[in-house]
């Protein structure tokens, strides 16, 4: 029995390397949890035509929505770990979801932790208080008093139960105090033409799918979540800053993730060329612009990275008692 796992162990050590060479010879699907349109969906489709264009094989994106992105990654970690099935995960489908759903009794179909290899990070992005331009308030604080006086009046969209988007949204409610009903879609696209058409009254989008509405002048901007301003938005003041909220920070992220077991090889060979095509100008100024920070992190950094923001936002779960509608 020893003898057979042992060369079981040598077989892998020679054929890995070779393995890594060889891949891809085929086409790689790269599963995005969320419909089409929203900022998942603009980093995986941005990162696959420059994978594409290294591979000479096609990067297909394939969206699969539903239950805050768990469908898309159930998939994923259900299928063969070769490295012909990638995640476009999120903060959400890897660092929120857990806690959010097992707090409201529901059981997760995966294991995030165990169920899958990161493989690097693709983009941070702020979120961004917008707001349907009719709705009679100009400023953070203008908002909070608007929405005190007509307590459960007011609706909270977002792209789906455990996103960061949802979250910053209760995070905020509970910290202000202000009550406001929450309205889960399948994912940022949806949620955002309901706010524009004047169905939702707010929302707590990913920067990169709100920004085009935002310079069209369909949507305002009141803040952004994170603690610095964005680049793309600098005259756009924080939350922090706009209500004096200290410490407010409800940042989103994006990674790839492959399916446990896969080959770390393979898992490398696609870390560097993440991070090559990240690297190049043209790819790095068009992530800024459109309100996301390129990652290209390693493995084992964005697996530490993971582990803190799991962490964090457990505690953020807990403290704002979010609940599953």
């Amino acid at each position: 029995m020893f003898a057979r796992w042992l060369i079981a162990v040598i077989v892998c050590a020679v054929l890995a390397p070779a393995q890594a060479q060889t891949w891809p010879s085929k086409p790689v699907r790269i599963v995005v949890p969320f419909p089409p349109g929203g900022t998942t969906d603009i980093v995986a489709r941005s990162i696959g035509v420059e994978l594409q264009r290294m591979w000479q094989h096609a990067v297909v994106i394939e969206n699969r929505p539903g239950a805050g992105g768990n469908i898309g990654a159930d998939l994923v970690a259900k299928a063969a770990p070769d490295g012909y099935t990638l995640l476009m995960g999120t903060v959400g489908t890897h660092a929120i979801n857990k806690a959010l759903f097992e707090q409201n009794g529901a059981k997760m179909p995966f294991d995030p932790a165990k169920d899958f290899v990161p493989i690097t990070l693709a983009a941070g992005v702020p979120n961004v208080m917008v707001i349907n331009p009719k709705l009679p308030v100009n400023t953070v604080a203008e908002f909070i008093a608007y929405a005190k006086a007509r307590p459960g009046q007011l609706n909270m969209a977002s792209s789906g139960n455990g996103t960061s988007i949802h979250l910053s949204g209760e995070l905020f409610k509970t910290v202000t105090g202000v009550y406001m009903v929450h309205f889960p879609y399948r994912g940022s696209a949806p949620a955002i033409t309901d706010l524009i058409a004047g169905n939702m009254n707010v929302m707590f989008d990913n920067l990169p799918s709100a920004l085009p509405h935002i310079k069209s002048g369909r949507l305002k901007a009141l803040a952004v979540t994170s603690r610095t301003r964005s680049r793309a938005l600098p005259d756009v003041p924080t939350i922090e800053e706009a209500a004096g909220l200290k410490g407010f920070d409800a940042s989103s992220w994006f990674g790839l993730f492959a399916p446990a077991g896969t080959p770390r090889t393979i898992v490398d060979k696609i870390q560097a060329d993440v991070a090559k095509a990240l690297a190049q100008p043209e790819v790095r100024e068009r992530f800024i612009a459109q309100g996301a920070d390129p990652g290209g992190n390693t493995p084992d950094q964005f697996a530490a990275f993971i582990r803190a923001e799991t962490d964090k936002w457990t505690r953020v779960v807990k403290f704002s008692n979010a609940k599953v509608d």
